[in-house]
């Protein structure tokens, strides 16, 4: 059964905003109904016009002298798969993820995006056998603000235990002990399901 198992960066998202989503997500399989809220919508059109926008574009100013759009890629060893926007390839033999957001640049990189753009690093260390020293976030709300986040060894291995905890909770079909903020039980889609 865990060789059919793929997680997703968003799958990953969700389990740090609160791991119990993994199991009424994969283990009961209620939706979460993400088409009733306006800025996921909205994320998804952004991504969908920037799919046609500029596909030739290289940024030269960040050493791109290639690039790839929309790729899906999985890591059967990880259990992962995604798509990234897009895959630059660097002019020093590295590649990065670049990442649209339909966000404001507030001048931080919330830890949502920034464990998003290390898994996207992770699929592309795999699948083009390059390193991956950096990830790219573009923030749409703020006239498409670019900001490189560099990524470590450390930031990998960290992912990989987050990855094996999610995959642990699915193959057991274990019920894990809910997020430590109360706050984000506010505005929870689970709420009124989950056990306190």
């Amino acid at each position: 059964m865990s060789d059919e198992i793929y997680i997703t960066p968003s799958d990953v998202l969700e389990y740090l905003y609160c791991p119990r989503f993994i199991y009424f997500g994969w283990i009961l399989k209620i939706p979460q109904h993400e088409e009733n809220r306006f800025k996921v919508m909205e994320g998804r059109e952004i991504h969908e016009k920037k799919a046609f926008q500029n596909t030739d574009y290289l940024r030269i100013k960040l050493g791109v002298v290639n690039k790839e759009n929309e790729v899906w890629m999985s890591a059967p060893p990880f259990h992962l798969k995604g798509k990234v926007d897009e895959v630059l390839f660097l002019s020093d033999g590295t590649a990065a993820p670049l990442d649209y957001k339909y966000a404001e640049w507030k001048g931080h990189i919330y830890a949502n995006y920034r464990a998003q753009s290390i898994l996207y690093g992770l699929l592309i260390k795999e699948n083009y056998q390059r390193e991956v020293n950096c990830g790219y976030i573009v923030y749409t709300r703020s006239k498409n603000h670019l900001v490189e986040m560099p990524i470590k060894r450390e930031d990998f291995q960290k992912a990989l235990l987050i990855l094996k905890d999610i995959l642990v909770i699915i193959q057991n079909e274990k019920f894990p002990k809910k997020t430590k903020w109360s706050s984000r039980c506010l505005d929870c889609c689970y709420k009124n399901i989950c056990v306190k």
